[in-house]
């Protein structure tokens, strides 16, 4: 404190003190200051907003002990309301650091927090749980929390369970929780039946998930209602798999009948004739033609096919009725563009996913979004052409409303650094700095040990001062090839020796 210099306003408030601690770059330099003022100021006091800064300072800078301190002493401040943002921070900078236990720990004191809204915070964690495979913790938390009304788990706790079990192939207890649903007054929507559908189908339970699409008829199926044909399309492409083509004709029928426009007879009949002469792929090709025929035509319908076959890497097939769907006068929503992308990067095709962005979507008026840019950048860094990313970073700054954000810099630096660009990195790193967001250890340690191993000391230990000025140390192998470096050269060795020196006892 005694070598921080900072201008106390008169009278202070918890706006001006956020703000003072955010101007600081060592994370326990602001937690210092934090503490100090209500020793400078005795009729101060703290508020849910700087406490949330504070929180947000000591997550990012992995400095959890500080952090769970912290949030002991916020359960003795029953005057001040916090928002559940200071929690999801929390609960994820446990997560991140491998203590799972801890950021339950955690959620399970939330009572005693002055805290009205524990929704996302339990989503975070119940998301959390169910990625680490604790399946018995997480349907505890589900069940205990429902019972709370800080709690609204709805039918969003429902599908991120039975999602999360179909991911994992236990689509068998995921049909249980179906089953339970409604005696518990909870109504699953379209999404939980897509979920529980996929999920079935993927385990091969096929008579499971043809009474599951009877079930659906009576319950959520509008008559033409379009956007129910991706889930039926899941069922008849898998009884199709499975060489089941008269079942998926027959289903195929009803669901023409009860679920979508009813065909006429002739029409029925020629495409189970159809069905019988095609292959497998062309079968596959007429179900989803059939289907977004006989509903009622919309963006919705079309956008969720065009997804689906993207996802799935069916790009041609996805291509075609993306092209009827723009023909036909729809307008897609820029998410299917980015659908596109991702499906053409995952197959290694970045030159193309490209053309959509600086042709395609020109070609139809769409801007691109960030997300739409950390996609493609992401998928040019994981085809080794990180340099070509660089000037979407440079095209976002130009684009107006369209700012690069920390995923953006930190998918650039991670990928120039993979292929040894590293003072392209640095500059990146740079530009990250300025934007103020604050880089994980990680990658400082990829910065600092990659200019060491290309020559370039001077820049190394510049970001080493960066890195201990925000509270943070290099790790041992990068320690190492700072020192060597600099006894490389024995010309320059007392600077750089004097610097480390510096940095070291800071």
């Amino acid at each position: 404190m005694n070598n921080v210099v900072i201008r106390w306003p008169r009278f202070l408030t918890p706006t001006q003190l956020s703000q003072i601690i955010r101007n600081q770059n060592n994370p326990l330099t602001a937690l210092q200051i934090f503490h100090y003022s209500k020793t400078k100021y005795p009729n101060y006091k703290h508020n849910g907003p700087v406490y949330t800064t504070m929180i947000n300072i000591l997550a990012n800078s992995d400095r959890l002990s500080e952090m769970k301190s912290l949030l002991h002493e916020m359960k003795h401040d029953s005057s001040c309301q916090f928002n559940e943002s200071i929690f999801v921070t929390a609960i994820n900078a446990y997560s991140n650091a491998g203590l799972l236990d801890e950021a339950v720990s955690l959620y399970k004191t939330l009572p005693h927090f002055n805290c009205v809204d524990w929704t996302q915070s339990f989503f975070t964690l119940l998301e959390l749980l169910l990625k680490d495979s604790r399946f018995d913790t997480a349907c505890r938390l589900y069940l205990d929390s429902s019972i709370h009304f800080e709690v609204k788990c709805g039918i969003r706790g429902l599908n991120i369970l039975i999602g999360t079990l179909c991911s994992r192939k236990r689509s068998d207890i995921a049909l249980d929780i179906f089953m339970e649903t409604y005696d518990q007054a909870c109504y699953p929507d379209r999404e939980t039946y897509k979920l529980l559908m996929k999920g079935l189908c993927d385990d091969g339970r096929l008579n499971d998930a043809t009474h599951l699409l009877y079930s659906m008829f009576r319950r959520i199926s509008q008559k033409g209602c379009g956007q129910d044909v991706v889930i039926y399309r899941i069922l008849l492409e898998a009884l199709c798999d499975n060489g089941q083509v008269e079942e998926a004709a027959e289903i195929l029928h009803k669901v023409l009948r009860k679920g979508l426009k009813a065909p006429r007879r002739n029409q029925a009949s020629n495409l189970s004739q159809r069905l019988e002469r095609e292959s497998l792929e062309g079968v596959k090709c007429l179900v989803n033609e059939a289907l977004l025929r006989g509903g009622v035509p919309s963006s919705a319908s079309y956008s969720a096919m065009v997804n689906d076959l993207y996802s799935e890497g069916r790009i041609e097939e996805g291509n075609r009725v993306f092209d009827e769907m723009r023909e036909r006068g729809f307008r897609p929503p820029v998410s299917t563009y980015e659908g596109k992308i991702t499906a053409l990067c995952k197959q290694g095709r970045a030159d193309f996913a490209e053309d959509v962005v600086e042709k395609e979507m020109v070609q139809w008026n769409f801007v691109p979004t960030v997300r739409t840019y950390n996609i493609l950048i992401k998928g040019l860094c994981m085809e080794g052409k990180s340099m070509r990313a660089v000037r979407y970073l440079s095209k976002m700054v130009e684009q107006v409303g369209c700012v690069a954000n920390e995923e953006s810099y930190g998918i650039l630096v991670d990928g120039l650094c993979s292929e040894g660009h590293f003072v392209e990195a640095s500059k990146a790193f740079d530009k990250m700095l300025d934007n103020k967001y604050r880089p994980n250890n990680a990658a400082y340690n990829k910065v600092i040990g990659g200019l060491c191993i290309v020559d370039r000391r001077y820049e190394a230990v510049l970001w080493l001062e960066e890195m201990v000025s925000h509270g943070r140390m290099p790790e041992v192998c990068v320690w190492n090839l700072l020192v060597l470096a600099v006894c490389f050269d024995s010309t320059e060795a007392s600077v750089f020796v004097d610097i480390l020196c510096r940095v070291t006892n800071s």
